[in-house]
């Protein structure tokens, strides 16, 4: 058996010259730090699980982007067979680190090295000093031989060498196409407030990639809260990180799917939503009153368009204050009133909280917040005072000791009044309307005007403090990291500034309310939607994109974001259909709610700044939408059967065609979706069409419309007609669907019985499961059942769980079978109604309980 951790140190070293490209900023950092001596290993000692050395400059130092550590530490272990964890820190230990208190990482279960998947190599170099290589199954899938390690106070570098093709999925949240641009490509992670902006850093911090070689897949992932670039050039993956430790771990796949399961493993699996989440939700910032939120619900029953929560903006508080009620626009009975409506409907009310505090001495919470000293300081000691929508606001400090009591207390006066049944979380990165302490000296109360309704303030002076300008740029889009959110140098109740923890802010706030609601009602299922995250974030909330344009390329991009909170563990994740800026045109209305009825999250909804866009306001718009939902809605077994494997091994709901096809030709199709791995949807995506080019790989496709069109494909492009209420989706031969007749709420849904399509393969089999529990508790009992068709017979086994299903399977409708006309449930024929056609079969009128083996067998004409 082969050793797994060697030290190699070659006669000759072949160094390729890397050629950038026109990336001025990757010129001057690579040129910066080419002449930066790299370190140098030893006292290595091997250990039974890994591997640990001292590292020691190589030279004298360049302090390039700060000041070099002469003195660090490499610890190399094999947390599990398919994962490897290589962490280079500071000997002193000064450099910051992500606590475990904060974000707490599963440590495996490691046994002995010579058992894993992965092989861990490293050498030495008198030009570039120490590197070393992640090698799996003989093919090198990390390689720092040939560059040099940066390690300074305020800088660190770290580059691979990778294909100079590369497939790299993953790094954000920053908008863009799902295979990153491996020749020019910078992403930045710094959490901020910002439209959605094409490849621009956003409201989260990610810094997980996955990458597809020869068909195999594997994954990375830097534990960093600090802000950072990750370059992509020719040949090259380099990260940039302005502080903290180099906290890799890496996966060995080699499914995609294989990389999602072993990350989550490491950070957390998603969270178990409520059923009724995976309903359609309607929202809109600007909402002028509650009675007008009431119309809006009475217009989605008249138009027969579902609709399973109502939410509602920041409109509903009183001057913009959390916690509060407008007592004119949206009095607290009339909301009680609302949401007593809504639930006798089976409907819900998930409404709008901001971390943002008005500094008011006459607010309770900030009153008590201030008293129990929870909120973000200067560095003389006082307030941090920024700006959000309720004027001057203090920011809470999730580090504080007893944050946790306050948010408690504030959230249970707030539900004991009104009892809403999921939130909403925002501005969370954290958003400030100014830069700095702005508030700071002004005199309590005060009601600034918002930065759009006076004339910009001029910059403030570059401060010589590098926290504030750190050394190295990262490449968001203000130099100075503070502007539009907290000061680097605000300090936490722990004594550490902003700038090491800034990304960590929304992650911190939705782990403490979803806390709060496990707590306030103990056994039911959490629901929060936060719309900034870091790694684990998912463990908790749900996501969606922010603040999208209504415009043809954010509908686009929604594709690729949904792919990429996959890899990240949030498969609850959706973008604000038909856009939340600018006007949205009925055909794009139209387009986007047929795609966005297969988000896992699924939300209309856009800002006051632009007219509104329910669905039911153009009738076009209205029937895509009747028709897109009535598929998710009957769809929603499978759906939630997909989320399960999500909770149980981090697999997304939603994927690109190259994680279950990585053989195909379909690296960079972000322009279909799969939901779970046996529906395809290839949605229209640009102005005026009426067809759509879709991919097929290999296999039969049944097209859901009708299921006598049925395309046998060999990795085929094929030119499908899109009329413009139509979304073309396809059942994928060889796979069982389950569903339920749709209705207008979810609860609805559940009450029918159950149904299986049955979509054969061209040797006449199909598999597929069903997961089905309460709903709606933690602790609820649950069933998983397995389905196997071949030889047209149907198994129906009981994988595990003891839940009650009280509905039992009364129809199949089967794809590819033809001729039937007997069926024996468990030997003995039944009476049933059997219509076939063609290659279409129905079998409607059955009683098959769910909760015990059974076989059903089709007598046919041959």
């Amino acid at each position: 058996m082969r050793q797994k951790i060697r030290r190699i140190i070659p006669a000759v070293i072949f160094f390729a010259t890397a050629v950038f490209t026109i990336c001025a900023e990757l010129t001057v950092a690579s040129g910066a730090t080419a002449s930066c001596p790299g370190y140098k290993a030893y006292h290595v000692v091997e250990t039974s699980n890994g591997l640990q050395a001292s590292l020691v400059l190589n030279g004298a130092p360049c302090n390039v982007f700060g000041q070099d550590i002469s003195e660090l530490m490499i610890d190399v272990s094999f947390d599990t067979d398919s994962r490897l964890h290589v962490h280079i820190s500071d000997t002193a230990k000064v450099q910051y680190q992500i606590p475990s208190s904060v974000i707490s990482l599963s440590k495996g279960q490691p046994g002995n090295r010579d058992n894993k998947n992965m092989e861990f190599i490293h050498t030495h170099n008198e030009t570039t000093g120490f590197g070393f290589k992640v090698v799996r199954d003989n093919e090198v899938i990390f390689d720092t031989i040939g560059h040099v390690l940066v390690f300074e106070d305020q800088y660190l570098e770290l580059t691979s060498s990778v294909p100079n093709d590369a497939n790299i999925y993953g790094l954000g949240e920053t908008p863009g196409w799902f295979r990153r641009n491996p020749y020019n490509t910078t992403i930045t992670l710094w959490n901020r407030d910002t439209p959605a902006l094409f490849e621009e850093n956003g409201y989260g911090s990610h810094a997980v990639y996955m990458e597809l070689r020869n068909s195999k897949f594997h994954g990375c992932y830097l534990h960093n809260s600090h802000g950072m670039d990750v370059v992509l050039s020719d040949g090259s993956l380099q990260y940039r990180v302005i502080g903290g430790t180099l906290d890799l771990y890496f996966f060995a796949g080699p499914t995609a799917l294989d990389v999602v399961d072993q990350y989550t493993q490491l950070i957390g699996r998603p969270n178990r939503i409520p059923y009724w989440a995976l309903g359609f939700h309607n929202c809109r910032f600007g909402y002028k009153s509650v009675y007008e939120v009431n119309q809006v619900i009475a217009n989605y029953s008249a138009a027969h368009i579902p609709l399973e929560a109502a939410w509602t903006d920041i409109e509903y508080m009183e001057k913009y204050r959390d916690f509060t009620f407008d007592p004119q626009n949206f009095p607290l009975e009339e909301m009680q009133k609302q949401l007593e409506f809504l639930h006798k409907r089976g409907q819900k009310m998930v409404l709008i909280i901001d971390p943002a505090i008005h500094v008011n001495n006459e607010y309770g919470p900030y009153i008590r917040g201030h008293e129990q000293d929870v909120f973000v300081g200067n560095a003389d000691g006082s307030e941090f005072i920024g700006q959000v929508w309720p004027g001057y606001t203090a920011f809470p400090d999730w580090f504080a000791s007893n944050v946790s009591r306050w948010w408690s207390g504030e959230l249970r006066r707030y539900f004991d009044q009104l009892p809403i049944d999921g939130m909403w979380i925002d501005m969370n990165e954290a958003a400030s309307f100014c830069t700095g302490s702005c508030g700071s000296g002004k005199p309590v109360g005060t009601v600034p005007p918002l930065p759009w309704e006076k004339s910009p303030e001029p910059h403030r002076p570059l401060s010589n403090n590098t926290f504030l300008v750190p050394p190295y740029a990262i490449h968001s889009r203000y130099i100075e990291l503070s502007k539009m959110t907290l000061e680097t140098t605000a300090v936490h109740a722990n004594g550490i500034i902003d700038y090491h923890v800034h990304n960590l802010y929304g992650y911190m706030e939705s782990k403490l309310t979803y806390e709060f609601l496990r707590n306030y009602r103990p056994n039911i299922r959490p629901f929060v939607l936060s719309r900034s995250t870091f790694a684990g974030s998912g463990a908790f909330i749900s996501h969606w994109t922010g603040d999208n344009a209504a415009t043809w390329q954010d509908m686009h991009l929604s594709i690729a974001s949904m792919f990429e909170f996959g890899i990240f563990g949030i498969p609850m994740v959706g973008s604000d259909i038909c856009g939340f800026y600018q006007n949205a045109t009925e055909e794009l209305c139209a387009r986007w709610i047929e795609l966005g009825a297969f988000y896992p999250f699924s939300r209309s909804h856009n800002s006051l700044f632009a007219y509104p866009q329910e669905p039911y306001r153009w009738e076009s718009v209205a029937e895509a939408a009747r028709r897109a939902l009535g598929i998710r809605y009957t769809l929603l077994p499978y759906i939630y059967s997909c989320y399960q494997d999500a909770v149980e091994r981090g697999w997304p709901v939603v994927r690109p065609l190259v994680f279950e096809y990585p053989h195909a030709k379909v690296a960079d199709n972000d322009r279909q979706l799969l939901v779970g791995d046996s529906i395809l949807v290839s949605p229209v995506l640009s102005a005026g069409a009426r067809t759509v080019k879709a991919f097929f790989p290999a296999g039969l496709w049944y097209s859901w419309h009708d299921s006598h069109s049925v395309i046998e494909a060999t990795n085929d492009v094929v030119t499908l007609d899109a009329p413009l209420e139509h979304i073309n989706v396809h059942i994928r031969g060889g796979r069982i669907v389950p569903a339920q007749h749709p209705e207008m709420t979810t609860e609805q849904v559940r009450q029918n019985d159950y149904e299986l399509l049955v979509a054969t393969d061209s040797n006449g089999a199909a598999i597929g499961q069903l997961y089905i529990d309460d709903g709606q508790t933690l602790d609820t009992l649950h069933r998983w059942v397995d389905f196997t068709f071949h030889k047209r017979t149907l198994w129906i086994r009981q994988r595990s769980g003891q839940f009650a299903i009280n509905h039992p399977l009364s129809k199949l409708v089967l794809l590819g079978v033809s001729g039937v006309y007997k069926a024996l449930v468990n030997g003995e024929y039944v009476q049933c109604t059997i219509s076939s056609i063609g290659n279409h079969t129905e079998i409607a009128g059955l009683n098959i309980s769910l909760e015990k083996d059974s076989k059903l067998t089709l007598e046919a004409i041959h």
